[in-house]
Protein backbone atom coordinates (compact mmCIF):
# COMPACT_ATOMS: atom_id res chain seq x y z
CA UNK A 1 0.00 0.00 0.00
CA UNK A 2 1.40 3.42 -0.93
CA UNK A 3 1.92 6.36 1.45
CA UNK A 4 -0.43 8.52 -0.66
CA UNK A 5 -3.49 6.34 -0.09
CA UNK A 6 -5.78 6.32 2.91
CA UNK A 7 -8.87 4.45 4.01
CA UNK A 8 -12.02 6.57 3.81
CA UNK A 9 -14.73 3.94 4.09
CA UNK A 10 -14.93 0.47 5.55
CA UNK A 11 -17.84 -1.96 5.21
CA UNK A 12 -17.38 -2.91 8.88
CA UNK A 13 -17.35 0.54 10.48
CA UNK A 14 -18.60 2.92 7.76
CA UNK A 15 -17.00 6.28 7.03
CA UNK A 16 -13.57 6.77 8.59
CA UNK A 17 -13.06 10.21 10.15
CA UNK A 18 -9.67 11.70 9.53
CA UNK A 19 -7.99 13.27 12.57
CA UNK A 20 -7.79 17.03 12.37
CA UNK A 21 -4.39 18.66 12.17
CA UNK A 22 -3.50 21.53 14.48
CA UNK A 23 -3.95 24.91 12.84
CA UNK A 24 -0.78 26.82 12.08
CA UNK A 25 -0.82 30.59 12.22
CA UNK A 26 1.59 32.24 9.77
CA UNK A 27 4.33 34.38 11.33
CA UNK A 28 3.99 38.13 10.95
CA UNK A 29 6.20 41.16 11.51
CA UNK A 30 3.45 42.93 13.46
CA UNK A 31 2.33 45.09 10.55
CA UNK A 32 -1.02 44.56 8.86
CA UNK A 33 -0.85 45.24 5.13
CA UNK A 34 -3.89 46.35 3.15
CA UNK A 35 -3.66 46.20 -0.63
CA UNK A 36 -5.99 46.43 -3.62
CA UNK A 37 -6.04 43.51 -6.06
CA UNK A 38 -7.78 42.94 -9.38
CA UNK A 39 -5.91 39.83 -10.55
CA UNK A 40 -8.24 36.91 -11.28
CA UNK A 41 -11.36 39.00 -10.65
CA UNK A 42 -12.15 40.11 -14.22
CA UNK A 43 -11.05 43.68 -13.49
CA UNK A 44 -13.11 44.07 -10.34
CA UNK A 45 -11.18 45.43 -7.38
CA UNK A 46 -10.87 43.70 -4.03
CA UNK A 47 -9.25 44.83 -0.79
CA UNK A 48 -6.90 42.19 0.69
CA UNK A 49 -5.80 42.38 4.32
CA UNK A 50 -2.84 40.22 5.37
CA UNK A 51 -0.41 39.93 8.28
CA UNK A 52 -2.98 39.85 11.07
CA UNK A 53 -1.46 36.82 12.83
CA UNK A 54 -4.82 35.52 14.07
CA UNK A 55 -6.35 32.05 14.13
CA UNK A 56 -8.89 31.17 11.43
CA UNK A 57 -11.89 31.60 13.77
CA UNK A 58 -10.73 35.05 14.93
CA UNK A 59 -10.05 36.07 11.32
CA UNK A 60 -13.58 35.11 10.31
CA UNK A 61 -15.04 37.14 13.19
CA UNK A 62 -12.93 40.17 12.25
CA UNK A 63 -13.89 39.78 8.58
CA UNK A 64 -17.56 39.62 9.54
CA UNK A 65 -17.25 42.88 11.50
CA UNK A 66 -15.40 44.56 8.61
CA UNK A 67 -17.97 43.41 6.06
CA UNK A 68 -20.82 44.62 8.26
CA UNK A 69 -19.19 48.02 8.70
CA UNK A 70 -18.47 48.47 5.00
CA UNK A 71 -21.71 46.96 3.72
CA UNK A 72 -19.87 44.73 1.25
CA UNK A 73 -19.14 41.05 0.83
CA UNK A 74 -15.93 39.17 1.34
CA UNK A 75 -14.22 36.02 2.55
CA UNK A 76 -11.18 34.62 4.35
CA UNK A 77 -8.72 32.63 2.20
CA UNK A 78 -5.27 31.40 3.31
CA UNK A 79 -5.18 33.74 6.35
CA UNK A 80 -6.01 36.76 4.15
CA UNK A 81 -9.25 38.72 4.44
CA UNK A 82 -10.63 39.60 0.99
CA UNK A 83 -13.33 42.27 0.79
CA UNK A 84 -15.22 43.30 -2.32
CA UNK A 85 -14.51 46.75 -3.67
CA UNK A 86 -12.20 49.58 -2.66
CA UNK A 87 -12.36 49.47 1.15
CA UNK A 88 -8.74 50.33 2.09
CA UNK A 89 -9.34 53.57 4.01
CA UNK A 90 -12.30 52.16 5.91
CA UNK A 91 -10.40 48.97 6.77
CA UNK A 92 -7.35 50.95 7.88
CA UNK A 93 -9.41 53.11 10.25
CA UNK A 94 -11.26 50.07 11.62
CA UNK A 95 -8.09 48.03 12.25
CA UNK A 96 -6.23 50.97 13.83
CA UNK A 97 -9.21 51.40 16.15
CA UNK A 98 -8.78 47.71 17.11
CA UNK A 99 -5.11 48.34 17.96
CA UNK A 100 -3.31 46.98 14.87
CA UNK A 101 -0.38 48.70 13.14
CA UNK A 102 -1.54 49.19 9.56
CA UNK A 103 0.20 50.05 6.26
CA UNK A 104 -1.41 50.63 2.88
CA UNK A 105 0.59 48.47 0.46
CA UNK A 106 0.75 48.87 -3.29
CA UNK A 107 -0.34 51.86 -5.32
Amino acid sequence: MSDNSRLVYSTETGRIDETKKAETIPETDGIVRIRRETKGRKGKGATCISGLGLAEKELKELAKALKKRSGSGGTVKDHVIEMQGEQRELAKAFLEQKGFTVKLAGG
